[in-house]
């Protein structure tokens, strides 16, 4: 016990025992020790002055942390949209056939466990897994079985790497078998570019002048929700408050979304300026790049990165010789929670909190990380800045169409021949896209992930921009003979799961969403049921408190109304008005139980 209490003090410290670095501490202590006991969770919140509940709060909110058995080693394989067109089942029952245990299970030896996650960014190379930090990819049952059969025989997860993926995926610091799959390369985020060249201009220039700049450049934010960069930054400076911070939204974990994997790993420096460039406009001197779990593969190769700048003068005090300007960024590691693609709930994670989303207003530019004034944006639209910044707001501006400036970063997986990264222009048509792709005669298409829209072959003309096909970038391909059905199903599961909990209208209304969808699958449904959905739905929609419940009853709205002759098929009205699916019998069995004794009316 001793022993315990020291390496937890000694962990608590080196992160100065402070309450806001929680996650942190958590993290570094499940690296160490491989679990977090209840005596650990005790240590924690003794050196870092908190309750034992609020420890514990924390860690049952991840699920990097609060499914975490304490195994040696633990496989998490992917059931996303993808993976399931890849026969993910299959290579499930392999995993459980060569390991002797079900998924939610932990071996006897306590060596070896199993579980189920969403997406893990990996929706172009599926079936895909995490072994630990270890991503694995393009699984078969017969790679499957030999992955476990290399795990119990007591080989690391690192070992399963033995052709590394192209590009960076093969760099000392990441030893990946990741693939990039850029498919595609624009004028804006993977075109050529000199480290330093945008921020040099930047500080040649007024922190006014630089705002002027984006808001010139008419950049909109890459996330989906497209609000005018610019003006957030001029926001954020203009915002009291003299401790400013930017953060950028590293965890992108919608469903299908890839496309920041591959600037994480290709062009680093580009997202880093445009962190340091947005720290300047703003009068902030501290960045968080807030990433996904997931993506821990690449930590090491970042932070090797934000070092090199560092001694190039490009972070750090006194920036490129300003002296007047010193900004540096840290990485702050999620733990596997959707919901924390929200820029609110991602300040909470950041605080070292449960990623619970902050009631607005205030916005994050007036009141966000540690109550300061704070930029957030994403990957994407950090790059795009520092383009901006080398080549001018008007190079940007005459790029894609009127309402939807510059280039887009979409990922494209499912029924296509090529899966991957491609960067086009605002404007061009989903159909065209599609082609790119070698999607050949798809039945339906999901564009923005889940929490999107999915449409017919009669919408494919319609275009991709803010004004009209909006997506923050996942486009899943559904090829004929998919079940649409299924698919909206598989997504209202995500939104159930992933849903913090804390409103009534997301908690409890994606459960009766799903569950009366799963009527309907089942052959059940009636009319009724339609009307009930549509009515539930936009009420869940209107009362959630954030995005994700303001968007998770979309896979049945948008189906509902593109596809109508889906659920007409699943419709069986009774002329005698009975609900042919209640069962009183089974209705009444806890009854029973908890009265003793069996119905006497039924």
């Amino acid at each position: 016990m001793k022993e315990l209490k020291a390496t937890v003090q000694t962990i608590c410290r080196k992160f100065s025992n402070d309450r806001s670095r929680l996650m942190d501490i958590a993290l570094a202590t499940r690296a160490e020790l491989g679990s977090i006991s209840q005596e650990a969770i005790g240590f924690i919140a003794a050196s870092c002055g908190m309750q034992r509940v609020e420890v514990d709060s924390l860690l049952t909110f991840y699920s990097f942390l609060a499914h975490d058995p304490g195994a040696v080693t633990v496989i998490r394989l992917c059931n996303d949209l993808p993976d399931r067109f890849e026969n993910v089942d299959a290579v499930a029952k392999a995993i459980e056939d060569e390991a002797g245990i079900k998924f939610g299970q932990i071996s006897p030896d306590g060596k070896l466990a199993l579980q189920w996650t969403p997406c893990i960014g990996m929706s172009d190379q599926a079936p895909a897994a995490l072994a630990n930090d270890v991503v694995v990819t393009s699984l078969t049952p017969a790679s499957a079985r030999s992955m476990v059969k290399a795990l119990k025989a007591g080989k690391t997860p690192q070992s399963l790497v033995t052709h590394p993926g192209d590009g960076n995926n093969a760099h000392r610091l990441v030893k990946s078998m990741v693939k990039n799959n850029l498919r595609l390369k624009g004028a804006v985020i993977f075109a050529d570019y000199i480290p330093g060249s945008g921020l040099a201009k930047a500080i040649a220039m007024s922190p006014a002048e630089v705002i002027r700049d984006i808001k010139t450049s008419r950049l909109r934010g890459r996330g989906g929700a497209g609000f005018p960069t610019g003006m957030k930054w001029d926001f954020a400076r203009q915002a009291e408050g003299k401790v400013k911070y930017v953060i950028c939204n590293a965890d992108e974990g919608e469903p299908g979304t890839f496309k920041d994997r591959v600037i994480l790993t290709e062009c680093p420096e580009l997202l880093l300026e445009g962190m340091t460039i947005a720290g300047y406009a703003t009068g902030a001197a501290t960045g968080i790049l807030y990433l996904r779990a997931e993506y821990a593969y690449l930590r090491a190769f970042l932070e090797d990165i934000l070092e090199h700048r560092r001694k190039k003068g490009l972070l750090g005090k006194s920036v490129c010789g300003k002296g007047d300007f010193s900004f540096d960024i840290r990485i702050q590691m999620g733990a596997g929670a959707y919901v924390c693609g929200e820029e609110t709930a991602l300040i909470s994670s950041c605080e070292g909190f449960r990623g619970d989303p902050k009631t607005r207003p205030p916005f994050p530019a007036q009141k966000g990380y540690m109550a300061g004034p704070t930029t957030v944006n994403n990957v994407e639209t950090f790059c795009c800045a520092a383009r901006i910044l080398q080549e001018g707001p008007g190079w940007f501006a005459q790029m894609g169409s009127k309402g939807s400036p510059g280039t887009k970063l979409i990922s494209i997986s499912g029924d296509c021949k090529k899966p991957g990264v491609y960067e086009i222009p605002f404007g061009m048509k989903l159909a065209d896209l599609l082609k790119l792709a070698g999607a050949e005669s798809p039945a339906a298409v999901q564009v923005g992930g889940p929490s999107g829209q999915m449409i017919g072959p009669k919408l494919f003309d319609r275009t991709i921009c803010y004004d009209d096909l909006a997506t923050g970038g996942s486009v899943i391909v559904l090829g004929k003979g998919r079940d649409i059905l299924e698919a909206a199903a598989l997504f209202m599961d995500f939104f159930a799961d992933e849903s913090c909990g804390y409103c009534t209208p997301c908690r409890a209304g994606n459960v009766l969403i799903r569950e009366r969808l799963e009527k309907i699958r089942n052959g059940a449904g009636e009319t009724s049921d339609l009307a009930y959905l549509e009515k539930l739905g936009k009420e869940v929609k209107f009362l959630s408190r954030c995005g994700l419940g303001q968007t998770s009853p979309n896979p049945v709205l948008t189906t509902m109304k593109n596809f109508p002759e889906e659920y007409a098929r699943k419709i069986r009205d009774r002329k005698d008005g009975m609900q042919p699916e209640f069962d009183i019998k089974a209705a009444l069995k806890d009854a029973e139980s908890l009265a003793g004794r069996t119905s006497v009316h039924v």
